[in-house]
C-alpha cells in the first residue's frame, strides 16, 4: 500500500504544479496506519451508524471495501453511497493533506453505515507523514490569491489533538489550527 500511496502522491503533486517527486519524497518515510474494520449487521440501521460523519486527520486513505458496501461521502449537500467495485480502491483526502496543500485539496467528509442482513468489512490504509516531520505547504501553493491557511504542525501533534478532541464534522483542522496558535501564544507568555 505504501507503493500505491507514493504513486498517488506523485500524481497529486503534478496536479498541484509541483515536481512529481516533491510529495513522494515528503512521504517516502512515513508513520502510516493499517486498520481492519468490521461492522456487524443491525436490524435497525437507521438508528445507528458504523462510523459517524468525520474527516480523517491523516493525509490520504486508501480503502478496500467488501461487496456489502456502506461507505458514504457528503457532496452537494447530501450523502452519496460509494458502490463496491471489485478490484478497486476508494481514495479519500484527509486533513493533513489539506494543510499540506494549503487548502487546495479538501478533506472528504464521510461515514460508514451498517446493513440489516450482512456484516461489513473494510481494510483502510492511512498515509501519514513521519510523526515529527513538519507539515507545511510548498512555497508555490501560498500566494496572494491563496494566503497561508494553517500553521506548521507535526503529525504527532495533530494525532494527539484528534485523540483528545474528536469532532464529527469538517472543522477538525480549523479547531486544531486555533489550538496550535493558542499553544504558541501561551509558550511565548511563559518565556
Amino acid at each position: 500500500m505504501n507503493k500505491v500511496s507514493q504513486e498517488i502522491m506523485g500524481l497529486l503533486g503534478i496536479s498541484l504544479g509541483l515536481d512529481q517527486a516533491y510529495l513522494k519524497d515528503f512521504f517516502e518515510q512515513n508513520d502510516s496506519i493499517l486498520r481492519l474494520n468490521h461492522y456487524p449487521s443491525c436490524q435497525k440501521p437507521e438508528l445507528t451508524l458504523g462510523t459517524g460523519p468525520h474527516t480523517n486527520p491523516t493525509s490520504l486513505t486508501i480503502l478496500h471495501q467488501d461487496q456489502v458496501g456502506g461507505l458514504q461521502v457528503f457532496a452537494d449537500e447530501k450523502w452519496h453511497s460509494v458502490a463496491h467495485i471489485p478490484g478497486a480502491f476508494v481514495v479519500n483526502i484527509g486533513d493533513t493533506f489539506m494543510a499540506l496543500t494549503n487548502g487546495i485539496y479538501k478533506s472528504c467528509l464521510h461515514r460508514a453505515v451498517v446493513n440489516t442482513e450482512t456484516g461489513r468489512k473494510s481494510l483502510a490504509f492511512f498515509l501519514c507523514p513521519k510523526l515529527e516531520r513538519p507539515v507545511t505547504p510548498a512555497a508555490g501553493l501560498v500566494n496572494a490569491e491563496n494566503p497561508r491557511k494553517y500553521p506548521d504542525f507535526t503529525w504527532a501533534a495533530l494525532l494527539k489533538f484528534t485523540q483528545n478532541h474528536y469532532r464529527a464534522d469538517m472543522k477538525t483542522l480549523v479547531a486544531f489550527s486555533k489550538w496550535v496558535q493558542e499553544q504558541e501564544s501561551n509558550n511565548k507568555l511563559i518565556s
